[in-house]
């Protein structure tokens, strides 16, 4: 009967240690996840292995760097041993520089307008097409987001970057910078990320003992059922590895 079928969308398969698990099978394909964190929580690692693993299995990934110059960010990945310079010299991981996007189209400018924005999620959306980009990173979304004056321009760009990623079946990662208010961290900077988004992943720390743990907690993902649990989040030399935190002593 027509009323019994069920409907899976096909996944993209993070590869992280335990990500996977939580999200029944992966992140649903053309998705954009906001990844929002605290200083130091591991979104930029998270990111970056995210991408690794889409580039062994000969994925084409981009990763667009704004709040770090692209040859700071892979000195400072390349401690990981989960990471393989030789696929940015295969072009299988390709870095940018927003910085230098920014110049190249003229937006050497403190606030942005809807021409501009435009202008900018044509270029990465071009970019993406041209390479066949199927991972996509963006770190951060919320250094973007300072360029642009008020909150409707913002709900617009993230729109319009989601929509035209998605129709080029890119799952995007948008790593956004939070804060931490009496241990609760936030979802979102501006107040608007989290409703455009496919899906939210929020990184932070929980106190334990005087010590601070960092912990992953997928709080919305369209297309899938998940775990709504926090998880203790270890960033190893090899990766992120994800453990329950529900015997941990910490409040759920």
């Amino acid at each position: 009967m027509l009323g019994n079928a069920s409907y899976e969308r096909d996944r993209c398969i993070t590869g992280i240690r335990g990500l996977d698990e939580i999200l029944r099978g992966g992140i649903p394909y053309g998705s954009a996840t906001l990844v929002a964190g605290t200083c130091g929580s591991g979104k930029t690692t998270l990111g970056m292995e995210f991408l690794m693993n889409g580039a062994k299995s000969g994925e084409a990934c981009a990763h667009f760097s704004a709040t770090e110059p692209s040859v700071k960010l892979l000195e400072n990945i390349r401690q990981y041993s989960f990471f393989d310079m030789t696929t940015v010299d295969r072009g299988l991981i390709n870095v940018f520089d927003m910085d230098v996007l920014f110049s190249w189209l003229g937006l050497d400018k403190s606030t942005f307008t809807l021409d501009d924005i435009d202008a900018m999620v044509k270029a990465i959306t071009d970019i993406v097409n041209t390479i066949g980009v199927t991972r996509l990173v963006i770190d951060s979304v919320t250094s973007l987001c300072y360029k642009i004056p008020n909150e409707q321009l913002i709900r617009d760009f993230l729109f319009k970057l989601g929509k035209s990623l998605s129709t080029l079946g890119c799952t995007t990662l948008l790593i956004a910078e939070i804060t931490s208010v009496g241990g609760t961290a936030h979802r979102s900077a501006f107040g608007v990320e989290e409703a455009i988004a496919d899906g939210i992943i929020v990184l932070g720390d929980v106190e334990r003992m005087g010590n601070l743990l960092r912990y992953l907690q997928v709080v919305k993902m369209r297309g899938t059922d998940h775990s709504r649990a926090k998880y203790a989040l270890e960033i190893t030399r090899s990766g992120v590895m994800l453990t329950p935190m529900l015997k941990w002593g910490v409040s759920q």
